[in-house]
């Protein structure tokens, strides 16, 4: 069915833009707007908010409403900085007041890009549960990690309510976390740029 079909991806670059949103009108398809503008990857917050307004603005005057768009902030890689982890979080928290009713989309491996693939999943999965705190719509992830997989399900609330504690700064007794919560803990940390990213971030 085309109502449920994705078109991954429609960006505020013209050439693209005035191919693919007249197609997706026509045939009532869902569209992944990529928040990538003409000079790249938004720096911040800011241009994110704004190219958003810009990009959604086209779609809905190409006949897309907001139901139909699934923003993608972009997420990047940890082993760039976690700055831009803080800005897509930040974004995330006050998408619906810039464009109320538009969906969500992150390609969630692209934080662990770059890191040594074994550890990769810790980095997936902790990441998923703090943008689960701003009501993320839907990711591309790796449907063999079971644990991630578990975690988009729902089947591990106690940890998606964990890791919300520690992004709204509750203090935390760390001699009492177990090893599960400890793993978690760190991987938050790490994320939020409050602990230096290095492959030995759980050991520390």
């Amino acid at each position: 069915q085309p109502s449920k079909a994705i078109i991954n991806s429609i960006t505020i670059h013209p050439e693209r833009l005035n191919k693919l949103a007249p197609f997706a009108a026509e045939v009532g398809c869902n569209v992944v707007a990529l928040l990538w503008g003409e000079t790249g990857l938004p720096r911040d917050v800011n241009e994110r908010a704004t190219l958003t307004v810009d990009l959604v603005g086209k779609l809905n005057e190409y006949g897309i409403p907001n139901e139909k768009i699934l923003v993608d902030p972009v997420i990047t890689p940890i082993t760039l900085g976690a700055q831009q982890v803080k800005e897509v979080l930040s974004f995330l928290s006050m998408l619906q007041e810039i464009a109320p009713g538009v969906k969500t989309i992150v390609g969630l491996s692209n934080i662990s890009n770059g890191v040594t693939p074994s550890l990769r999943p810790y980095l997936n999965r902790v990441l998923l549960m703090m943008l689960m705190k701003y009501n993320l719509y839907s990711a591309i992830l790796d449907i063999y990690d079971k644990e991630l997989i578990e975690i988009a399900k729902g089947r591990h609330p106690e940890w998606v309510t964990f890791v919300h504690k520690i992004m709204d700064g509750e203090s935390l007794d760390i001699e009492t976390l177990t090893l599960k919560e400890l793993e978690i803990y760190k991987t938050v940390k790490v994320l939020l740029g409050e602990t230096i990213f290095s492959e030995s971030w759980l050991e520390i």
